[in-house]
Parts: C-alpha cells; sequence; structure tokens
C-alpha cells in the first residue's frame, strides 16, 4: 500500500506546488501591506480537520459498508475486500492528505479576501454594479422581483437553508469524493486545478479588481440605506432572521472591527457560490447529459438565491458562470489535449488507410 500511496502523492505533486505559491505569495502580501493579523489560518485547523479527516470519512465508509449489505450477498466478503484494497485506501489515505494542503489554501484565501478593502481603499464599485444589474434585468431591481415570490413562509426558509448549508454540503462532499475515489483518478488533478482556480481567479483577483460588498452592504458603503430597504426587510430581523442575514450581520462586525473569523472578508463580484457550484455543474455534464441538466438548474437556483438573500447582484452569478465556463473549457482542452489517430481525416494517408 505504501506504493500505491506513493504514486497517488506523486501525481498530486503539481497541486501541492500550487498550493505552496499560493500560500507563500498571500503570506508576502500581507506582511508587506502590514495585515498580519489578518491571517486566517488557525481559524481552520479546527472545523477542516475534523470536517475531512473524521466525519466524511467516516461518512464514506458508511456508505461503502450500506451499499455493500444492500447490492452483495453472497460475494459479500468479496465487495469487502475490494472496499478495503490497497487502492483504495492508498486513494483515501492521499487524498485526505491534498484536502489537509488545501485547508493552508483556504486559510490563505480568507486571509487575502480580508484585506482586499484595505488595498483598494474600500468597496468601490456597488453603484456601478448595482446600477448595470438593473439594465440587464429590464429596468427592475432583481432582489426586489425575486423577494415578490419568494419572500416569507416555507419556500424563503428553503432557499436560505439550501444556500447556506446544502450548498456547502455538495461543493465539499464533492470535492472530497474526488480527491479520495479511485473512480474520479482520471479528472481529479484537474478537478483540483479548477477548484482553487476558482477561488482565486473569481474570490481573489477579480474580486479586487471590482470589489464591492453587494446588496446586503450597499447602504452601509454607499450611504444609500433605501434601495435595498425593502428587500432586506423580507429577510427579516429579531426572531424571524434569516441564517443568510445573521451572517452578513457576522460579516460586517468582523470587517468593522478589522478582525478575521471563519468564512471572513466581503466581497460581491463575482459569486464564488455560484462559481463552485458551476464547477461541479460543468464535471457532472461529462458524466451524462442528464447530471449536466440537473446540475446547472441546481446552479440557477442558487444563482437566483444569491441575489433573493442580498448577498450578489444578479451580473456577480452572470460573471461566475462565464469565467468558470472559460477557464474548465480552457484547463480541459490544456490537460486533456485531443489525440489524433489514424483514423482521422486531417491526418496524411488516413483516407487511404479507411
Amino acid at each position: 500500500m505504501t506504493s500505491a500511496i506513493k504514486t497517488r502523492l506523486l501525481a498530486d505533486r503539481w497541486l501541492y506546488v500550487a498550493i505552496a505559491a499560493y500560500c507563500l505569495a498571500g503570506l508576502m502580501l500581507l506582511v508587506i501591506c502590514g495585515q498580519s493579523t489578518r491571517m486566517a489560518y488557525s481559524l481552520y485547523f479546527e472545523q477542516w480537520t475534523y470536517l475531512f479527516l473524521f466525519f466524511m470519512p467516516a461518512v464514506a465508509l458508511l456508505l461503502d459498508a450500506a451499499w455493500i449489505i444492500v447490492r452483495f450477498n453472497e460475494k459479500r466478503l468479496m465487495a469487502i475486500r475490494r472496499a478495503l484494497s490497497p487502492q483504495r485506501l492508498a486513494h483515501l489515505l492521499a487524498g485526505m492528505a491534498l484536502l489537509m494542503a488545501l485547508m493552508f489554501f483556504q486559510g490563505t484565501f480568507t486571509s487575502i479576501k480580508n484585506i482586499l478593502p484595505h488595498l483598494r481603499g474600500g468597496f468601490l464599485y456597488d453603484r456601478i454594479l448595482a446600477d448595470i444589474d438593473v439594465w440587464v434585468s429590464f429596468g427592475r431591481e432583481p432582489g426586489l422581483f425575486l423577494a415578490s415570490f419568494w419572500g416569507g413562509g416555507l419556500l424563503s426558509k428553503v432557499v436560505d437553508w439550501n444556500y447556506s448549508g446544502a450548498w456547502f454540503a455538495l461543493c465539499f462532499g464533492a470535492l472530497f469524493y474526488v480527491v479520495t475515489s479511485p473512480r474520479t483518478a482520471a479528472v481529479r488533478v484537474r478537478y483540483v486545478s479548477m477548484f482553487m482556480l476558482v477561488w482565486v481567479v473569481c474570490g481573489n483577483l477579480i474580486a479586487g479588481l471590482l470589489i464591492s460588498a453587494g446588496p446586503a452592504f450597499y447602504g452601509a458603503v454607499t450611504g444609500d440605506k433605501d434601495r435595498f430597504a425593502d428587500q432586506l426587510t423580507v429577510l427579516g430581523s429579531g426572531d424571524s432572521m434569516s441564517t443568510a442575514a445573521a451572517f452578513q450581520q457576522y460579516l460586517w462586525s468582523l470587517h468593522e472591527s478589522g478582525a478575521a473569523g471563519l468564512g471572513s472578508g466581503i466581497s460581491a463580484f463575482p459569486s464564488v457560490h455560484v462559481g463552485l457550484i458551476a464547477l461541479n455543474a460543468f464535471f457532472a455534464a461529462e458524466v451524462s447529459r442528464l447530471f449536466g441538466v440537473i446540475a446547472f438548474a441546481y446552479v440557477a437556483f442558487v444563482m437566483a438565491s444569491s441575489v433573493f438573500l442580498g448577498w450578489h447582484y444578479a451580473i456577480d452569478g452572470y460573471a461566475s458562470l462565464l469565467v468558470v465556463a472559460v477557464m474548465h473549457y480552457g484547463l480541459r482542452r490544456l490537460m486533456c489535449p485531443v489525440r489524433k489517430t489514424a483514423a482521422d481525416p486531417s491526418l496524411p494517408g488516413a483516407a487511404a488507410s479507411a
């Protein structure tokens, strides 16, 4: 099994190099800017370790056991041996090691996100993005339009629960599955590369370039507290406050105090929430057309939810989907080049040999 683990670790070596380079660049940026107090690494140690070293491996083993019990009868012992084979365990252990490296990646991302307003001198583009949002939405505020359908009641709670809970389980559950399963070995490096690109390109580079806070914080960063007041009222306050509204208060308190916290940092354009679920949709479409249709329908739901809950302008999601599509197909072309064969009509002599 040691040899199998070594093989897996070697296959991931460039991912480790990329993570190390990103973390080093992030640390240098924080130190140069005098913002070392905004480092967020320690915030992820407990939760990330529990999630990916204990909880998800336990869930994976329980699902394997349930599948063996339900699916197999006479061949159950053979199925157990296969589930505990050196190859399967090597993928699991190497994947868990990669996930621990990604913990430092995630800490670097949050640390950089925390200092973006400091680097740019505040949130500069909310008015422009909100006006563009109305223009592309045929003169309507998308958030208010959605609130007229989803505001209050059970549907509103489902939207809130999905955005803050189910989305997380799907995105990080998919990450765990891809990096620990032998079935996904062919796409493992490409998937993790895309996972990191979404965070860095959407959540650091473009977010810093067109820095904005989003509808929930529009009043605080522009002084215009009326524009989204009706929409935010729908999200409630006090005992009826949505999870989104409560977390938005938490983020703003951290921003005002200059402190780092789990998931801290405010940026709206483009949406990383949409970007990560779109990433999974593009890979799902590679598995089957049906999976792709279902996955992209869920992307549309998450995109609309982000607007309704006040996290994003609609164009944040549109831009994120476009950026992820370009990165996905560009990386796939780079890492999975089309191989021409003698049957390829573009090759000399192909017609003669056909």
